[in-house]
């Protein structure tokens, strides 16, 4: 494969992976505290040779070096619903997960079935005790800014909001879910206070999305032309040499 042809298949392959982060991050732009997911991009040598005479050698290709989550806050909403919950400021809630414990931003809560305080998924939410919160669902609640939960005047649980200072210790679990890759990273939020009745918006600004996907779209179709012609040219090449001799 000359060097044409290799750039071009490398240009493709990182579209393909750009592709999947784009319709990945428009299925999501309606999901609660959803974080959208970004590329880096770096250049590679496509042939590891020096003198420039050999075939393909000044070759260099892009692809995508690193993933990573724009951890930036979405738009504040009000819906209405006492268990919805969000964050004014950079902390997160824990959640006990089915592996372990998580972080999410996501506070579209609900009370199940058996009185838990529980995440879309069923995971619950944990209190400053690191115990899942118990509320009465026949009556009614309230959440001050400092996440104490209150029912007929009475305080029943606290929820638990842990803010990191180094962001990098984040990884992204599935959906709207972080691990931490440190032990003892996060730490109680002092800075960040919950808003009853609200939900943080996905911070996926739709229509740059996509604008984004038809521009990777008609990448990837340009590319994909490179290989026909770098194709065609070598067949040609082929015939001349059989002609020739």
């Amino acid at each position: 494969m000359d060097g044409i042809m290799t750039a071009a298949a490398s240009g493709m392959r990182a579209r393909m992976e750009s592709l999947d982060l784009l319709a990945n991050n428009i299925a999501n732009q309606s999901t609660a505290g959803y974080k959208a997911d970004r590329e880096a991009y770096t250049l590679y040598r496509a042939f590891d040779v020096i003198d420039p005479a050999v075939e393909g050698a000044p070759g260099a290709s892009p692809l995508i070096q690193e993933n990573w989550t724009d951890l930036s806050p979405g738009t504040l909403q009000m819906t209405g619903d006492p268990a919805h919950l969000a964050l004014d400021g950079p902390g997160y809630f824990r959640v006990r997960g089915p592996a372990g414990e998580l972080l999410t931003r996501s506070g579209a809560f609900r009370v199940d079935a058996a009185s838990t305080l529980v995440t879309a998924d069923g995971f619950p939410v944990l209190s400053t005790s690191g115990e899942p919160i118990q509320i009465r669902s026949s009556q009614p609640f309230t959440i001050s800014r400092d996440g104490e939960i209150s029912q007929r005047g009475e305080a029943v649980a606290t929820i638990q909001i842990q803010e990191v200072a180094d962001p990098s210790v984040l990884k992204k679990h599935h959906g709207t879910y972080f691990q931490l890759t440190r032990a003892n990273a996060a730490a109680p939020g002092g800075r960040t206070q919950v808003l009853q009745n609200h939900l943080e918006g996905a911070n996926v600004a739709g229509p740059e999305s996509s604008v984004r996907l038809i521009e990777v779209l008609r990448q990837f179709e340009t590319l994909q032309k490179a290989i026909q012609i770098g194709a065609d040219m070598g067949r040609r090449a082929d015939e001349v040499a059989r002609i020739g001799n």
